[in-house]
């Protein structure tokens, strides 16, 4: 039910749209006919679950990112209100409900792909069922995963929490190298766009969508936004991109062909060397280095400082592999010809982003360790000379306090002033607990809620041992009492005594 809602939900905001843009604009490009219309429907929401589909010049693969938004958000409501629906025992049990969501949410979308086939448009089924099963595996699971936790009032901090600490500290940097990349990749499109601005306006005056062909317009490039964050983002590393064969769009020059009439497009350079003033985004590769290192190092710092630069590397090295991602998700092909090869080389930007971004956090990942090692151990010094520094005023104190000399004549005793004999030594001051000392009584915290799990364990175990010997010695004592029932039965059978009678002659009966 939740995976059919969520697919019949989805069909109709995308027929909504496509009616939208059949009454707007002219048929031709949507069919004459309602089933033409209804196919068209169902190609659109199989894109917007980025299933590419082949044409008669070619394969149509660059997919708009920001529409797989719609069914995410769909499959999210779907998993939260079966998790409130069904019973899921612990949150560790989610990926059971993300399971029942995506395998029939799959079957949907593979089923629709031979629906939408004709003559001219064949969508791919086997992209189909994997895009639709990873797209509801995730947001239904995500969905169901935040009910519980809503539900059982779990915090996300606590979430994090339960993984192991370097696990999350490289989550942590990951997504926060990610992110710096793609918040540079979106400032760096949107000056473009800015500084292009008047191209932009002219090529919408030039298509004259009119107002709801004007509002379908800003919704399409609207959805194309990520794809145009991560082509700038593939700019910034270095590799950029293509717009067709035989074209580059990089730091090192400029070289693009004649493009559709897309008022999107207009953000791009012309022809010749790269802008100077976008060099500046070189720099973006490593401030989002520097940023995931620190926060890798800040969430689980090293002991040993030659271990910091590692970890660091290792957050650029999984921010890389999610870059390429990214960048296969972003390209593809527009058509035939000379659009069959656009947006960036998937295995070069995660090349190069591993390279950068690792080399930039290993470094910062180092700074930051030791900058924490050094506060920790100035921390630590300066605790242990407390209660020294603390008996040196004291004793400082004490002496000021003393009364003057006194004066000594003939026939008077010599007089010693003496320090007041303290009966009580004096509290120590409060105090508030220093970093060590926090992380100190962190760890203890930590090893006795272990040492309480282990021993809640234990008396478990303990429990269910002697309920299962209880168990066996009633059924032992059952058996035994039916043995002895059986015995007892065959004993009163064996002592059942026979009388005999005799029948007496007559004149034996009357005789005295």
């Amino acid at each position: 039910m939740a995976a059919a809602t969520a697919a019949g939900s989805g069909l109709a905001v995308i027929v909504t749209l496509t009616i939208a843009g059949w009454v707007a604009a002219p048929h031709a490009p949507f069919g004459e006919e309602i089933v033409e219309l209804l196919q068209g429907a169902v190609l659109a929401w199989l894109v917007s679950h980025h299933v590419s589909f082949t044409i008669q010049d070619g394969q149509f693969g660059l997919l708009p990112i920001g529409l797989v938004l719609i069914p995410a958000l769909l499959l999210y409501r779907s998993g939260r209100w079966l998790a409130r629906s069904c019973e899921i025992g612990r949150l560790r049990h989610v990926h059971r409900a993300a399971l029942a969501i995506a395998g029939p949410y799959a079957a949907i979308a593979g089923t629709l792909a031979l629906l939408a086939r004709t003559d001219t448009v064949e969508p791919s089924m086997p992209r189909a069922l994997v895009m639709g099963f990873v797209i509801a595996f995730l947001s239904g699971g995500l969905g169901a995963l935040r009910q519980m936790m809503r539900e059982r009032g779990v915090a996300v901090r606590a979430l994090l929490g339960l993984m192991p600490g370097r696990a999350r500290s490289l989550l942590v940097g990951m997504g926060a190298a990610t992110g710096s990349l793609l918040l540079g990749g979106l400032l760096l499109f949107l000056a473009a766009l800015a500084v292009n601005l008047p191209e932009a306006v002219e090529a919408t005056r030039a298509l004259a969508p009119g107002v709801v062909g004007g509002a379908l317009l800003l919704l399409v490039q609207l959805a194309y936004l990520p794809n145009a964050v991560v082509f700038a983002v593939c700019y910034a590393l270095g590799p950029g991109f293509t717009m067709g064969a035989a074209t580059v769009v990089a730091p090192t020059g400029v070289s693009v062909g004649p493009l559709p009439m897309f008022p999107m497009l207009a953000a791009l350079p012309a022809d010749g060397a790269a802008p100077v003033v976008s060099l500046a985004a070189l720099a973006v590769p490593f401030a989002a280095g520097a940023v995931g290192g620190v926060l890798t190092q800040r969430s689980a710092p090293d002991v040993v400082s030659e271990a910091a630069p590692l970890w660091g590397f290792v957050c650029g090295v999984t921010t890389g592999m999610v870059c390429a991602a990214l960048g296969e998700l972003a390209g593809g092909s527009l058509g035939a010809e000379r659009l069959t090869d656009i947006g960036p080389s998937s295995w070069q930007v995660g090349l190069v982003a591993a390279l950068e971004v690792g080399a930039a956090a290993a470094i910062a990942a180092w700074i930051a360790n030791w900058w924490y090692t050094r506060r920790m151990r100035l921390a630590v010094a300066a605790a242990a000379e407390a209660p020294e520094r603390a008996k040196d005023e004291k004793a400082g104190k004490a002496e000021s306090e003393l009364p003057g000399p006194v004066p000594v004549g003939e026939g008077l005793a010599t007089v010693t002033p003496l320090r007041p004999r303290e009966d009580e030594e004096d509290e120590p001051e409060e105090r508030a607990p220093s970093e060590a000392e926090r992380f100190t009584a962190r760890q203890r915290v930590r090893e006795r809620a272990k040492r309480e799990k282990r021993a809640e364990r234990a008396a478990r175990r303990e429990a269910r041992a002697e309920l299962r010997a209880q168990r066996g010695e009633e059924r032992r004592a059952r058996k035994a009492e039916k043995r002895r029932g059986r015995r007892r039965h065959g004993d009163e059978e064996s002592e059942e005594l026979y009388g005999i009678s005799y029948e007496a002659a007559p004149e034996e009966a009357d005789a005295p």
